[in-house]
């Protein structure tokens, strides 16, 4: 899957929209990702307009690539009648890979934005977006057509892989 390989953090975009349908692709995509016990934790949180990003941006200063960007993708948690939370970051992870791997499909690019795990991120996403008290921001996706390519990293590094044993 080449999309593996081409991906890379995007973080400066065309002044462009993302079409509708790509959108939904993107969605679509998250919510195929795997997830334990298939309890599906998730919601998504489309943003488009460039007041929520800017507030997005002042509650989690990492996040000024949302500023650039056409489109946010918050990744939320829902918690609301599990049985099983241990595996919530790892089923939310997958879903953003999910997105950014069909952002590279759909000719896209996108940075991973992290809010879980900072709760003073997550208070301010949780009140600036009147979140009821079961969901929870993980994370944005900033996402458009990137304004300019990179060759991406090859990461492969043969010292890091142990068989049988360490």
């Amino acid at each position: 899957m080449k999309e593996i390989f081409n991906r890379y953090s995007v973080r400066k975009f065309q002044d462009r929209p993302i079409e509708p349908e790509k959108v939904k692709k993107l969605l679509e995509a998250a919510m195929q990702a795997p997830s334990a016990r298939n309890q599906q934790p998730w919601e998504f949180l489309v943003i488009t307009d460039n007041e929520s990003k800017e507030a997005i941006a002042r509650i989690c200063p990492h996040s000024k690539p949302l500023l650039g960007a056409p489109l946010g993708i918050m990744v939320l948690k829902n918690d609301q009648n599990l049985q099983y939370t241990a595996c919530i970051q790892q089923d939310l992870g997958a879903a953003c890979e999910n997105i950014l791997l069909e952002a590279v499909y759909l000719g896209l690019g996108g940075v991973w934005l992290a809010i879980m795990d900072y709760k003073p991120l997550m208070q301010g996403i949780k009140e600036y977006f009147k979140l009821p008290a079961h969901i929870e921001g993980f994370a944005t996706i900033a996402l458009g057509y990137p304004a300019e390519s990179k060759t991406p990293l090859l990461r492969y590094d043969e010292s890091r892989v142990h068989y049988e044993a360490y």
